[in-house]
């Protein structure tokens, strides 16, 4: 437990230290960089919700990761372009608030995220997954057939989005925000894997039939832990369209939901710190290996081979020891 709480100090200090390195050094590709780290990092705690504190395999993730980035990407272009987003029943218009957005993509992405678990969770195992990712791909080709909004080219925003007294331009105050609102996800998740409702949780995943017979329904446990998971999914997917000022369909994709499963199980299933270093590592694989060669995804799966074989635990069991206390 001290070796765990050791690294996560670090990692945290890690991530607090390089952007400033990078922003001394004047490399502001670095600071992005890292801020990619760390949004991709809420979206695996997001997916960690579910799978690891759940039990819950979703290939369908990307589905609240995109809905997020729409909910940035629509509000925005309407702003930017001086267009009412909805005239009737309410008259409504876009905003360029932070703030508002991550409100609008959390609701949007919670209530997507209950509608899928309220149908998805009435099976399991390999059927789970499947209409989870049945899902996602519905939406991923809803948003290709979405002409209002770029359809397959996707959705292209002027300026980035604005926080009161920051301006949000400057890459390392940007990764300010994004820095902060890890850490606000990370002490949220922290707290509720040791609230009755997290401990509830585990004893589902273990041992359902005895969390019956104390009176409690796993299926609604289950139906609130996927709830959250995709609400904190949504508000990373927010930020992401936010750092690129793009939103796309390929959010949607099947392809997303998987980097965001290999955040979680090359840092550790389980940890709440664990898809912080798995998206730290991704990150640095993906550019390490991709300056060797353009198939660099061949050998980033074989070190997600090795990993799933001889480190089960991910980066934080390889180093901290296997077992999980949820940090």
């Amino acid at each position: 437990m001290r070796k765990e709480t050791a690294l996560n100090t670090a990692l945290l200090a890690l991530l607090l230290a390089f952007p400033l390195w990078a922003w001394a050094a004047d490399e502001p590709f670095l600071i992005t960089l890292t801020t990619r780290a760390v949004i991709f990092a809420i979206a695996g705690i997001g997916l960690n919700v579910a799978l690891g504190f759940g039990g819950l395999v979703s290939l369908g993730h990307a589905a609240f990761f995109g809905i997020g980035g729409y909910a940035m990407g629509v509000l925005a272009f309407h702003a930017q372009n001086y267009t009412p987003l909805m005239t009737w029943p309410l008259a409504l218009d876009g905003t360029t608030s932070m703030p508002v957005i991550w409100l609008v993509a959390i609701i949007l992405s919670a209530l997507l995220a209950l509608a899928i678990g309220a149908l998805s969770l009435r099976t399991s195992g390999v059927y789970f997954i499947m209409i989870t990712l049945a899902f996602a791909q519905m939406l991923f080709y809803f948003a290709i057939s979405w002409p209002a909004y770029g359809g397959e080219d996707g959705l292209s925003i002027y300026i980035r989005n604005g926080f009161p007294g920051l301006n949000t331009m400057d890459p390392i105050q940007f990764y300010a925000i994004c820095y902060a609102l890890l850490l606000l996800v990370l002490f949220f998740v922290w707290r509720a894997a040791r609230s009755r409702f997290g401990l509830m949780l585990g004893a589902a995943r273990q041992n359902p039939e005895r969390v019956r017979a104390i009176g409690q329904t796993p299926y609604r446990l289950y139906l609130v832990a996927f709830t959250l998971s995709g609400a904190i999914t949504g508000l990373a997917g927010a930020l992401f369209a936010d750092l690129n000022r793009f939103v796309s369909p390929s959010m949607f994709s099947w392809q997303t939901s998987g980097e965001i499963m290999v955040f979680v199980i090359l840092g550790g299933v389980g940890r709440v710190f664990g898809p912080v270093a798995g998206a730290v590592l991704f990150i640095l694989l993906e550019h390490i290996l991709g300056g060797l060669s353009p198939y660099w995804h061949i050998y980033l799966g074989a070190i997600l081979l090795g990993v799933v074989l001889f480190a089960r635990g991910g980066l934080y069991g390889l180093i901290a020891g296997r077992e999980v206390a949820h940090d």
